[in-house]
């Protein structure tokens, strides 16, 4: 009987703009269960950044919340594990879904483009992943994160869509960009086992090429377990 893959996906939160892009969270844990594979929403126990209204899109003076329990909203009560009690070694694959939380909770290149630093915990998980060559898939602006935690490490080929700016960062980060035209797209680096998809990247993308572009990036990922 074939092993079931294990897969860890970590989560930044809940909420496009201040926590993990809840449509790609939720299409990678689908993409995954489609093919089989079990998985694992991890998160760090920390508070975010800061809180953003999704009504109105502007920050809530004084308001904090806390990455894990915001995770946990879109892994089910109990469900979703304490990044600190994470081990690679447990993990088959890994999988990031994007949402600014990435950007602004795990590392912060919303703020400091190629000059981000990441958690060290975050650095740490992902690192044991490639240090283990096993694959990793990046969606969004996930692959940012993958970038500054590589930084002076490996060097990368991966996607961020086709912002100028973005492929610009990347580069400065000692990476290589590759520009892809839809959210259908995904690249592949071959060395590192590394897949990424642009996602909601391109900010008009039908959820269902978003899908298509995930799920080409989960089953690549599968494929190399």
């Amino acid at each position: 009987m074939a092993k079931t893959l294990k897969v860890a996906v970590l989560l930044a939160g809940s909420g496009h703009l201040d926590g993990a892009e809840v449509r790609e969270a939720v299409l990678t844990l689908l993409a995954l269960d489609q093919h089989g594979a079990a998985f694992q929403c991890i998160a760090p126990n920390a508070d975010q950044h800061h809180v953003i209204n999704h009504v109105t899109g502007q920050p809530t003076p004084g308001a904090t919340r806390n990455i894990l329990e915001e995770a946990s909203r879109i892994a089910r009560v109990g469900q979703c594990l304490d990044l600190a009690q994470a081990n690679a070694q447990d993990y088959d694959a890994l999988v990031l879904p994007g949402g600014f939380g990435v950007a602004k909770n795990l590392c912060d290149f919303a703020f400091k483009g190629p000059e981000a630093q990441a958690r060290p915990d975050v650095v740490a998980f992902i690192r044991a992943f490639f240090d283990a060559k096993k694959p990793v898939g990046a969606i969004c602006v996930a692959p940012a994160l993958v970038a500054i935690a590589l930084a002076g490490h490996r060097t990368a080929r991966l996607t961020l869509g086709g912002d100028p700016g973005c492929a610009d960062a990347i580069r400065r980060l000692g990476h290589l960009h590759q520009d892809t035209p839809s959210a259908r797209e995904i690249v592949v680096d071959e060395s590192l086992n590394l897949v990424t998809t642009p996602a909601y990247m391109f900010d008009d993308a039908r959820l269902s090429d978003v899908f298509v572009g995930i799920e080409r990036c989960v089953a690549e990922v599968l494929k190399r377990a």
